[in-house]
């Protein structure tokens, strides 16, 4: 399936990468349709690139990849709604924002996605020790190119 983007244009995208969440994402309940996109062969980061805006797309990436002891409490509602049998049915995904120098995770609105049926939904977690800017990583301060006059 070719899917129109702002950044890349027209990209090829398995049917196998393609998510639906029912609820869409939090300020944009009307995009529901969405391919995973990885960034490059060994990123742990993807573009969650919306199916229908080519404009709409979030970096997401597995939060356990910098915090191994991050936990969500999924409901049996929730499992139910997925269509999930268990938590190991469940991958999880924050959305990941460039904050200044820093990249930072939204721990507090996970993805949560079921695996077999690639059907998902933000939650909103009401843990304390979770905010929606936890830092990641630094990223490398970019050199401006300085030009010599003669």
């Amino acid at each position: 399936m070719i899917i129109q983007t702002s950044r890349f244009g027209g990209i090829e995208v398995d049917e196998s990468r393609l998510l639906h969440l029912p609820r869409g994402i939090l300020g944009f309940p009307n995009d529901r349709d969405f391919a995973l996109v990885q960034t490059g062969e060994n990123s742990g980061f993807y573009w969650l690139q919306s199916v229908a805006r080519p404009e709409l797309a979030f970096v997401v990436c597995d939060p356990k990849l910098f915090m191994p002891d991050y936990q969500v409490h999924v409901r049996e509602e929730d499992l139910e709604t997925l269509g999930a049998t268990s938590l190991d049915d469940i991958q999880v995904f924050v959305i990941v924002n460039k904050v200044e120098n820093a990249l930072t995770a939204n721990l507090q609105g996970p993805l949560v996605v079921c695996v077999s049926n690639r059907r998902g939904q933000q939650l909103v977690l009401s843990d304390r020790r979770y905010t929606t800017r936890h830092p990641l990583m630094r990223l490398p301060e970019r050199r401006e190119a300085v030009s010599k006059t003669a």
